[in-house]
């Protein structure tokens, strides 16, 4: 099994239920930052991406695509080492996405569990140049805009989909060449939702892997 659909959009840009819809068109099991609080084991691995060792063979061994953190953060190796992969860019306002991510993933509550051992590494892993600068406006959004930018430069226009948040299957199901499903467009990960899954899954990464 190889990757199909490689997500370059970053988190908080509608990539949990991107990871539902991807698994109900049949481009499952997708690879998500859920999968990593499920699976541990493959935390190591991770880090070791970061110090320049990846081992994308074990990381997305039995995925069929992945979008999200901590996968967006080597978001032009993994493209590079799946080159028939096509390549899914969610987006949405920047603006919007800085206060969602304020509310949540850096929200200091959500830190606070990251701040000490093997979450505290995992966290370094694949924040990268985000890391200690998650509070400062300015420089996210400017983050987010250069990120865009640099996926738009570098991934072919045949190859990639820029898809914003709401806009449902029709785009989604042209681009992979499958037909639009009879139900509506999974909306997950709320902002409710969100707290509620991460204190759970965090709170496992103390335990040693």
């Amino acid at each position: 099994m190889t990757l199909q659909v490689i997500g370059s959009g970053l988190g908080r840009t509608g990539t949990k239920s991107m990871q539902t819809a991807l698994n109900r068109l049949g481009f499952g099991p997708c690879h998500h930052m859920v999968e990593v609080f499920a699976h541990r084991e493959t935390i190591p691995l991770w880090i070791a991406a970061s110090k320049g060792a990846p081992d994308w063979e074990a990381i997305f061994a039995g995925y069929r695509s992945v979008v999200d953190w901590p996968a967006v953060r080597f978001w032009r190796e993994i493209v590079a080492r799946y080159p028939d992969a096509k390549v899914l860019h969610t987006t949405r306002d920047a603006e919007a996405w800085f206060a969602s991510t304020q509310a949540t993933i850096f929200s200091p509550a959500n830190l606070e569990r990251f701040s000490e051992g093997p979450a505290a590494e995992f966290a370094a892993a694949f924040l990268g140049e985000l890391h200690g600068r998650l509070d400062d406006r300015a420089f996210m959004i400017d983050h987010f805009h250069r990120h865009e930018a640099e996926v738009k430069a570098t991934i072919p226009a045949e190859r990639l989909l820029i898809y914003p948040v709401g806009a449902g299957w029709a785009p989604l199901c042209d681009f992979l060449g499958v037909e639009v499903p009879d139900e509506p467009y999974p909306s997950e990960n709320s902002r409710d939702e969100f707290v509620q899954r991460s204190a759970a899954a965090v709170a496992g990464l103390g335990r040693p892997v």
